[in-house]
């Protein structure tokens, strides 16, 4: 049986190590004894405290290791996976650092390591999706809109995250990048906000985030290309309050004697504001639309996703969404489908139809159904 290390033990790193822990030897690694206290009724995962930025340890830290998974913040993805790749260890990594996973990709080929990254719901299943449609058609336009909402609305916010703060709002100040006519436009996050009507979630508000990032590049020969995040409505106005105040400012300020970088002390704050209570309800929400010529005929595909919290396995909807798409990319390694050595966003692997076939089956195995349809 392999050995697998998951290197953080946040809500997602959690469910990914419950998951994996059915088929191989699992140890989740974090610096946070609670984190790793929610894993102690599951006897078959091994629980480690270490200091994760320590990166010059992770040689010996994963030397043991057959497969990594990389779920640390997004502010340490990077360098995290930097050391994966120089611990030589495979690795599947659902970080969603801001830098350019690329810029890596030769030292995972020196190194003899395969890396798939951003191996979530957005980004992560909406490249699989495009890449696996683009080995199909002619591809003329792409547009994602996604989003993961807590069922009962509470003011102020009326959200909740399974993420660090500083993640989610990283994603309303990076300036948004999309394609149009061929050419990388680039607005303020935030931006172009519209009212979109879904069947089970309502009237939901969706503006510009920079989720395309890798597409922009592996698929350039797409002309047009968006990818909006969903919220309900009035959200926008709330961030830009909180973000014209300079609540998410990342120069330090003098606050009685103290330095104080005020993105530190919003993210502190709105930790336990923007964290699901137990048992409750929400919900993960991706509609998918991809437009070109496919057999000579303009055709139009659009993959839904719609997923609630699930109450027998106790784990909420983005957990699970977003941590068994990163186990199912694990899988495909542990399993030899896909077996090149590099850095590899998630639209390259879709190309290949039996990783494709493989994800979406593992994902409904475990009644997360992505819906097709085709006009």
């Amino acid at each position: 049986m392999m050995n697998v290390a998951i290197l953080g033990a946040g809500m997602v790193g959690r469910a990914i190590a419950i998951d994996l822990s059915k088929k191989y030897n699992v140890t989740s690694y974090d610096i946070n004894e609670n984190n790793l206290g929610f894993l102690n009724k599951f006897t078959a995962i091994n629980k480690q405290v270490a200091d994760l930025l320590e990166y010059s340890a992770y040689p010996l830290l994963l030397k043991n290791f057959d497969l990594v998974v990389s779920a640390v913040p997004g502010f340490m993805g990077f360098k995290t996976l930097e050391a994966i790749i120089h611990s030589k260890k495979n690795v599947a990594d659902i970080s969603f650092f801001p830098e350019n996973a690329m810029d890596l990709n030769t030292i995972a080929i020196e190194n003899n390591v395969t890396a798939i990254v951003d191996c979530g719901v957005a980004p992560g299943m909406s490249n699989l999706i495009l890449g696996y449609c683009d080995s199909l058609m002619q591809i003329n336009s792409f547009e994602c809109v996604v989003g993961g909402l807590p069922r009962i609305r509470t003011k102020p916010f009326e959200y909740k995250a399974p993420f660090s703060p500083v993640d989610v709002i990283e994603e309303y100040t990076r300036p948004a990048r999309y394609v149009e006519n061929g050419h990388i436009v680039t607005k303020e996050a935030l931006s172009d906000p519209e009212y979109i009507d879904f069947e089970n979630a309502g009237t939901l508000e969706a503006f510009n985030t920079d989720g395309l990032r890798s597409i922009l590049f592996t698929m350039s020969h797409i002309s047009n290309m968006k990818e909006k995040t969903l919220r309900y409505p009035g959200h926008i106005d709330l961030i830009k309050s909180l973000q014209t105040a300079g609540f998410f400012n990342t120069d330090p300020i003098n606050v009685k004697g103290t330095m104080v970088r005020p993105l530190d002390l919003t993210s502190a704050l709105l930790i336990d504001k923007w964290k699901l209570k137990d048992k409750e309800p929400e919900f993960t929400l991706m509609k998918i639309i991809i437009k070109g010529v496919k057999d000579n005929k303009q055709t139009s595909i659009t993959y839904d996703l719609f997923d609630e919290y699930d109450p027998v396995s106790d784990c909420t909807s983005m957990s699970r969404t977003t941590g068994y798409a990163c186990s199912a990319m694990l899988n495909l390694i542990a399993g030899d489908y896909f077996t090149d050595k590099g850095v590899f966003p998630p639209e390259l692997i879709g190309k290949d139809k039996r990783c494709f076939d493989y994800v979406i089956t593992y994902l409904k195995e475990r009644n997360v159904i992505y819906t097709k349809k085709v006009d």
